[in-house]
């Protein structure tokens, strides 16, 4: 069936609920807007592409706020073939001028409030622009709203380039992810499956959808299993609490779940009707996994993806879902803990780089064939640059980025077991650890520690916990409390900032 479709991922996901009366995205303010609704504006919206010039295979890139209007927008360049290119909203002007020279993107489209700064980039790189607002106004939906809400679908192949996601590198220059249909698909099609999800679930997604997760995740599952959304601009616990009650599961980073269980409301009530909750895009704390499961009685389903390989494990549905570690290869996906230095496979329990193979992993770095050379094995394997291993019971754990690895005085030294430890001690909400340059070992140990409220850690005693715990080499030698630790938009812990910051701790000592 899948080969004569015209265009499989419009087809799957989209194509198919043509003529359905049924919501699928639930708003705000409790308005719905029906699969057919979303699909004629689709269709407007893939008129108006093909009426400014785009063909099938041109870029599209889009800074754009969350709306319906934005998701219709990646749903018409599936249909019309265009390669779709979401950029954080958080990317300055320059920041977007790297990523539309880089692509060669045809279009782009901005937030009206951007188009100043983004209209010179654009006419620079001989791009056209167009503004999509927030509230679903700008030069893009006026220009849809002159076409027919029906589009002749482009003819795709599986293994036509879908999208191109942009790695948020913190060392060189960002990497392209070129994902095919079949990557998006196939990934899609198999978390349905592993994550019982039906047309009956109402998923509620607070998530941005300029990043794999809540756009290809909780996104393109929803559209798979025929479901319906509830579609947040952003996360906001008031908000989440009150639209809760109509949820069946919730997709979220770590961040939802600690600010959900601040506040007294969130209670087992407040959960009893829900299916599912998943956590990804950053390292979920054990304590933050108990707590929950203490509270609620849900015990959160932590997974790990990437912008390269979308999802790779997950914790079980059926059976123990276990804190700290994110389960198993899913159907299809190979997964080995590797030597970084040779490549070979390493015992079971051993700590090593984490390389994935499976229909989800992306084609390679859009115009980076020496990049791609040196990450995508010729055997299909991906270097993820995660380091993990795979515990006696088949669970993977990730360790931490192999560009977090310290080597002090010729040790390795994984920041995790350290950052396992600092957490457990009183007066600690969460810590970062860090390597940063030292006059005789190379490298030392440094933790980062942010205080729950109201308390003073006592640093003596935690430096005291710590020698008992672990090896001499592995102790902090310095211990540093901040108000927060930096993260980006998804949450993920920026310990590239905190190296810059405290760096030269140790120059001259």
């Amino acid at each position: 069936m899948t080969s004569e479709m015209v265009n499989p991922l419009y087809d799957t996901l989209f194509g198919r609920h043509s003529g359905n009366a049924s919501p699928f995205l639930i708003l705000p303010d409790g308005s719905e807007v029906s699969y057919s609704a979303f699909l004629a504006q689709t269709a407007q919206i893939a008129g108006h592409l093909a009426a400014l010039g785009l063909n099938p295979g041109d870029r599209l890139a889009a800074q754009v706020a969350k709306s319906p209007e934005a998701l219709a927008l990646y749903a018409a360049c599936v249909q019309s073939g265009v390669v779709f290119l979401p950029l954080n909203t958080a990317y300055t002007a320059s920041e977007v001028t790297y990523f539309v020279e880089n692509s060669g993107a045809a279009l782009v489209v901005c937030d009206g409030g951007n188009l100043d700064a983004l209209t010179r980039v654009a006419e620079k790189l001989g791009a056209q622009i167009a503004t999509l607002n927030a509230d679903g106004t700008g030069s893009l939906m006026d220009g849809a709203a002159n076409q027919s809400a029906t589009f002749a679908t482009a003819h795709r192949s599986r293994d036509d380039l879908a999208a191109l996601l942009y790695t948020s590198g913190t060392t060189g220059r960002s990497k392209g992810a070129m994902l095919s249909q079949d990557n998006l698909l196939s990934n899609a099609e198999v978390l349905v499956d592993e994550w019982r999800f039906t047309d009956a679930d109402v998923l509620l997604n607070a998530l941005p959808i300029f990043h794999t997760h809540g756009l290809f995740v909780a996104s393109n599952v929803t559209l798979a299993a025929g479901g319906a959304m509830i579609f947040l601009p952003k996360f906001d616990v008031d908000t989440v609490l009150a639209h809760l009650p109509r949820a069946t599961s919730m997709m979220g980073v770590p961040t939802f779940y600690t600010r959900l269980l601040d506040d007294a409301r969130f209670d087992r009530a407040a959960t009893q009707h829900m299916r599912l909750f998943t956590s990804g895009s950053a390292p979920l704390l054990a304590e933050t996994h108990d707590t929950f499961r203490a509270r609620t009685g849900h015990a959160i389903l932590e997974r790990y993806g990437m912008t390269e390989t979308n999802m790779n494990t997950s914790n079980p549905y059926d059976g123990d879902r276990r804190a700290g570690t994110v389960g198993f290869p899913l159907p299809g996906v190979d997964l080995k803990i590797c030597d970084p230095a040779t490549g070979s496979e390493l015992p079971q329990g051993e700590v090593g780089q984490i390389e994935v193979r499976g229909p989800n992993v992306f084609m390679g770095y859009w115009q980076m064939p020496e990049k791609t050379a040196e990450e995508l094995r010729s055997d299909g394997f991906f270097i993820t640059g995660d380091l993990g291993l795979i515990d006696d019971q088949g669970y993977v754990q990730i360790v931490g980025r192999g560009k977090d690895l310290i080597i002090s005085g010729g040790y390795n030294i994984y920041p995790k077991e350290i950052e396992l430890i600092l957490d457990e001690q009183p007066g600690v909400l969460e810590s970062a650890v860090i390597g940063v340059p030292h006059p005789d070992f190379g490298e030392t140990v440094v933790g980062v520690l942010v205080a729950e409220p109201g308390r003073a850690p006592d640093e003596d005693a935690i430096m005291a916990a710590a020698a008992g715990a672990l090896a001499r080499f592995k102790h902090p030698r310095k211990l540093i409390v901040l108000d927060e630790l930096p993260r980006n938009t998804m949450g993920k812990v920026q310990k590239n900032i905190l190296r810059e910051r405290f760096g030269d701790l140790f120059n001259g000592s």
